[in-house]
């Protein structure tokens, strides 16, 4: 990563080396390869990188090349979120395991089969009840 940069140099320079990239006349992988890395070594904030995206359209324009199409980014975006919201969802459970286990000892077979099944609607409702619950049927509702 670079440092000691201000953000406006970084973009200026992320934009600078994609429009370089498509001077080189190289095969479409190649370019996103090396975009890969530039990507991750010059990451900016979310405005920021949306206008260099958008910068970068045009340099695809002029240079009739898509190393990136929309709908590829599209993808990438929708797989980043359902990656963090199941990491979410993933922290939850653990969270709430933890909380049931110390405040009620070893979780039973069906609670614990409950909990690897919930949504995160579930998962929060069950913490909501975790401190006035007298039992994991209180916080579960039944089994």
């Amino acid at each position: 990563m670079l440092t000691g940069c201000k953000r406006t140099d970084l973009a200026a320079a992320k934009r600078e080396l994609v429009r370089l990239l498509y001077t080189q006349g190289w095969q479409r992988q190649r370019v996103i390869d090396l975009f890969t890395v530039i990507d991750w070594m010059l990451t900016l904030p979310k405005l920021q990188e949306q206008q260099v995206w958008q910068d970068i359209e045009q340099i695809e324009r002029k240079a009739d090349m898509k190393y990136v199409t929309s709908v590829e980014r599209l993808a990438i975006e929708r797989g980043r979120a359902k990656g963090m919201a199941d990491g979410r969802i993933e922290g939850k459970l653990e969270t709430l395991s933890r909380l049931l286990t110390r405040r009620f000892g070893p979780l039973p077979d069906w609670a614990t089969a409950q909990l690897k099944t919930a949504t995160a609607e579930h998962l929060d409702l069950w913490a909501d009840r975790v401190l006035d619950a007298a039992s994991l049927t209180d916080i579960f509702g039944g089994h």
